[in-house]
């Protein structure tokens, strides 16, 4: 099996809150694909206006959590975080980044960025997108879940509603 030559430069975003076994599933497959990785991270202002359902940790904490990972991983030094302030960072500029890695679930603002690009007279960018991490009861891992209680970092029931 030929394996994908690694790109120069991808870009994932996120809010990146209760960091979670998702959150870590996307960063491991954005490192798989490229050499660097530019990590946008909604600010305090840009996460208020996603309107989530719950309280959002702040922009440090957020950060902390996003670089304790890469550390562990060993991944550190070929990430760049970068602030993100709206859903396309950087990705409407030409040269920045070859391709953007995202879930399923924001697909389509990879979809979007690129028909923005294409409007731009600038070449689209290779989505990469993984599946959602599913929980212990099969639905997928989520910050609103872990806020709500229903489930922990790692996708174990908290709870079981009803009984």
């Amino acid at each position: 099996m030929k394996t994908m030559r690694k790109l120069k430069a991808v870009a994932v975003g996120g809010t990146f809150d209760e960091f979670h076994r998702g959150h870590q599933a996307l960063l491991i497959r954005a490192f798989e694909v490229g050499e660097h990785v530019l990590i946008g991270l909604s600010s305090d202002e840009f996460a208020k206006e996603l309107r989530k359902p719950h309280e959002v940790a702040s922009y440090e904490e957020r950060r902390a959590a996003l670089e304790h990972f890469l550390k562990n991983q060993g991944v550190f030094d070929r990430a760049k975080i970068i602030t993100l302030h709206d859903a396309y960072g950087v990705t409407l500029s030409q040269g920045c980044v070859d391709a953007v890695i995202v879930s399923r679930e924001t697909e389509p603002i990879a979809q979007e960025i690129n028909q923005k690009r294409k409007a731009s007279g600038l070449q689209p960018l290779k989505i990469v997108a993984i599946e959602m991490v599913p929980a212990e009861n099969h639905l997928h891992i989520s910050t609103t879940r872990i806020r709500e209680g229903q489930i922990d970092r790692e996708g174990h029931l908290l709870k079981n509603p009803g009984l």
